[in-house]
């Protein structure tokens, strides 16, 4: 299952920044496996939904067989990186941009041109760039995307050291997070534990290297049966 998450989705995306908020997402989440009678599962996520499979796993280890995150780091670690190293502070300023009054207004300038540049640069197709603007620029989806920065307090998250079977996967090249925070992820799992940095890769390192992400991610998956 892939589903669309708060906010991406037409049918699923209220107003307001309170809604955004890690316990209800987390939430979301559960409910969409108690929906499917999953009682336990494999949860895979990247970039946000990789913040969100960190919380989830911390909180539910009997119900999460196997973890495994793209890009984002251990929230503890990406805390302590943006707080310690300059240069991972510069990585993430856009934490701090996506929150200020007139992010909106700005993102939305000459056709989104600063997220699209973004995109450019990390080498995905134009024709997946046209399709997340094309949500994007549905009637209260951009607000929804930058309601997950608003709510979120990365700098006070306090979560317990991971005890399911981890694996971490990070693009040498991604432009948000650098090697410290990377790196310090390995301090907060307490459980088995693979990291795995993909040469050249940047922040959307799924969408570079498909088949790389997909094999890794089967192996894990293949490390327990549920």
């Amino acid at each position: 299952m892939a589903p669309d998450q708060r906010g991406y989705s037409a049918a699923a995306r209220p107003l307001g920044v309170e809604l955004y908020t890690s316990d209800l997402l987390m939430a979301d989440a559960l409910a969409l496996m108690d929906n499917c009678r999953a009682p336990r599962f494999h949860l895979v996520g990247h970039d946000w939904g990789g913040q969100l499979a960190w919380l989830i796993a911390a909180a539910n280890s009997d119900r999460v067989a196997t973890l495994t995150v793209l890009s984002r780091p251990h929230p503890a670690a990406f805390a302590r990186a943006m707080t310690e190293d300059p240069e991972q502070a510069n990585r993430s300023q856009h934490h701090r941009t996506f929150r200020q009054p007139d992010a909106l207004d700005r993102l939305r300038q000459n056709n989104f041109k600063i997220l699209r540049s973004a995109l450019e640069r990390e080498g995905i197709a134009a024709e997946n760039i046209d399709t997340y603007f094309q949500t994007l620029n549905e009637p209260g989806a951009l607000e929804a995307a930058i309601n997950w920065y608003r709510a979120a307090n990365i700098a006070s998250m306090q979560i317990p050291p991971i005890s399911v079977a981890t694996l971490y996967i990070w693009g040498t090249a991604d432009p948000t997070v650098g090697r410290r925070a990377a790196e310090l992820t390995a301090q907060f799992v307490s459980g088995p534990y693979r990291f795995v940095e993909i040469e050249g890769g940047g922040h959307f390192i799924i969408d570079q290297f498909p088949d790389r992400i997909a094999q890794l991610v089967i192996e894990h998956l293949r490390s327990d049966a549920l």
